[in-house]
């Protein structure tokens, strides 16, 4: 959550698992897991958790972002931010139904897709 604060700017909050009521019953481990990360600027929410279900976390597939994003210039600033470490899928480039589009995978394995008019 860090690394998307560095990205997206914005404020962000933590609340762990030892800090909601039901988190003080559970062994000591789970109680520093974070229950809630989230990261807020503006009209942008982005919200993270270690809590996953009884599979386990399969990192890499387990989720797809899209960022509607105000500009063009948004979208490339962005993009730079979130693809460093990471793998470009497709550089932003103006798609066939007119906005600016682009797919990356982070350097954590998450798939981001960015688009703006």
């Amino acid at each position: 959550m860090h690394f998307y604060q560095k990205c997206f700017g914005g404020e962000l909050d933590f609340q762990l698992v030892g800090e909601s009521p039901p988190g003080k019953n559970l062994p000591d481990a789970f109680q520093r897991y974070v229950l809630q990360g989230a990261l807020r600027n503006g009209s942008l929410e982005l919200i993270g958790t270690d809590m996953v279900g009884n599979d386990g976390l399969m990192q890499g597939n387990t989720v797809s972002l899209l960022v509607f994003c105000k500009s063009k210039r948004e979208v490339h600033k962005y993009f730079k931010l979130l693809a460093t470490g990471g793998r470009i899928v497709q550089p932003v480039k103006k798609n066939f139904w007119g906005l600016w589009f682009g797919t990356l995978q982070d350097r954590y394995g998450t798939h981001w897709h960015l688009q703006s008019v």
